[in-house]
């Protein structure tokens, strides 16, 4: 029988543990870094570390950021609730006031559908701060810890984010009453590339894929004119500048009192998946799964 002790695996650095998580979290040791409030040399030095520690690498090194291995992926999901529970606890008794919620998305989807259904939760005293943008850069910006609720109008790739669907926008294409008659009994595709149309940006993303997806067609036209705000497009159909593809929960009022009309009604229309997306392993902010909550309530409802 061996009398000779086991020998006792020494203890990680639970620094080192959260600098990783903030490495996974961001995908980048610069991210991370600002994220922390340390050094980039630092944060390499603490995973280098940590890997030493377990035995294994735990990320590739890219020209930009860096990919987490399936053992990284492993580590993470064993450590990320705990050291976030950590941080809660910590928080908590340092008595200060929860951090806001960061949220960014879609500025017309936000303002419209979203910021209403939260009016509860800061009247509970909870903080928010709101962004809007497109869809890439904000992910990106999400992995880089700058939010923590982003709504996409993509799924992200890969699994640095964790995503799920929020809700379905269903697109219509209108335009006001004068050229709704003016268009009557015409070929419609052809006659609205000859008619003033509205956009969001120069290359017509929505039109052009309404156009495939319901004429099975090119586009040929060009804008007359462009607002880089989708309820801005709104104003300027209801002004009578012209068409417009449009999601349908943007002009539902318009719609309803005869100020635009549907210039077509397919069988199929074409539909947009709105998602919602944060870093995996969640928030260790009470008010970030309040704010979630809220947000998923009102997807339902809309």
């Amino acid at each position: 029988m061996d009398d000779r002790a086991a020998p006792v695996p020494r203890p990680v650095d639970l620094n080192w543990l959260r600098t990783f998580l903030a490495v996974y979290r961001s995908g980048s040791f610069t991210a991370a870094a600002e994220q922390l409030g340390m050094s980039q040399s630092t944060v390499t030095t603490q995973v280098r570390s940590l890997e030493e520690r377990l035995g294994r690498e735990l990320f590739e090194r890219r020209a930009r950021g860096v990919a987490p291995l399936p053992y990284a992926r492993d580590v993470a999901a064993q450590v990320a609730g705990a050291l976030d529970r950590l941080t809660g606890l910590t928080a908590g008794a340092s008595g200060g006031a929860a951090e806001p919620v960061r949220l960014a998305g879609p500025a017309e989807f936000l303002c419209t559908v979203l910021l209403p259904s939260l009016g509860p939760p800061v009247a509970d005293g909870v903080r928010l701060r709101v962004a809007t943008g497109l869809t890439q850069p904000l992910l990106e910006e999400l992995r880089a810890g700058r939010h923590d609720l982003v709504v996409a109008t993509q799924r992200p790739r890969g699994r640095t984010l964790e995503s799920e669907p929020l809700a379905d926008e269903e697109f219509v294409l209108v335009a006001a009453p004068r050229w709704a008659q003016a268009l009557s009994g015409r070929d419609l595709p052809v006659a609205l590339e000859s008619a003033p149309l509205v956009s969001y940006a120069e290359d017509l993303p929505i039109a052009r894929r309404y156009w495939r997806h319901v004429f099975g067609r090119r586009l040929g036209s060009q804008a007359a004119v462009t607002v880089p705000d989708l309820r801005g497009v709104v104003a300027a159909v209801v002004a009578g500048m012209g068409w417009s593809v449009l999601p349908g929960y943007l002009c539902r009022a318009e719609l309803a009192s005869g100020e635009v009309q549907l210039l077509h009604e397919p069988e199929d229309p074409p539909i947009n998946t709105a998602y919602l997306v944060q870093r995996p392993g969640g928030s260790p902010n009470p008010d970030v799964a309040a704010v979630r909550d809220r947000i998923r309530a009102a997807a339902r409802r809309w």
